[in-house]
């Protein structure tokens, strides 16, 4: 009798490394799994980070100096209107300078596009919001057309003026 509870403790004792040893094991691989699923986490949004922080670094704003000024026909209640205008171009100088160096036929064709507007509804925000569309669609196609690319990415109206 005293044989069978000296191997009844040895099955005890056995029976508790075992299960310390799972415990062990399974606690490391959480461990392990925790801190790989951190350093993935952590890497991809740092990395996330530093793309965002480069593509901000790369948009310029470019200012066209003199405002577009377009007269209406006589009789329409707005005579006249003066539109200042800002670009938002994304990439390097060189996208700047394709703007710069396609100014002139830009300010052509968005003084062509503004005269064909009906003045009175250009006081409505909606109305707005639709000419600064077409004046955006308006420069990329010119950009696209004349540099090959185009990466102005917004257009702003700097100053609003109807008389």
């Amino acid at each position: 009798m005293a044989e069978s509870d000296q191997n009844a403790g040895k099955g005890k004792k056995s029976t508790m490394k075992l299960l310390a040893i799972i415990l062990g094991a399974v606690l490391l691989a959480g461990g392990v799994g925790g801190g790989v699923f951190y350093y993935l986490h952590h890497s991809a949004n740092a990395e996330k980070t530093a793309h965002d922080d480069e593509e901000e670094a790369e948009k310029l704003y470019y200012e066209m100096a003199k405002p577009l000024t377009v007269n209406f026909p006589r009789g329409s209640s707005i005579q006249m209107i003066q539109i200042s205008l800002a670009f938002l171009v994304a990439g390097k100088e060189d996208a700047l300078e394709a703007v710069k160096k396609h100014e002139p036929m830009i300010r052509n064709n968005l003084l062509m596009l503004i005269s064909a507007q009906k003045p009175e509804s250009l006081n409505m925000r909606e109305e707005k919001e639709k000419l600064r569309a077409a004046m955006l669609n308006e420069v990329n196609s010119i950009l696209k057309k004349m540099a090959g690319k185009s990466q102005v990415k917004e257009l702003f109206f700097t100053a609003f003026v109807m008389q």
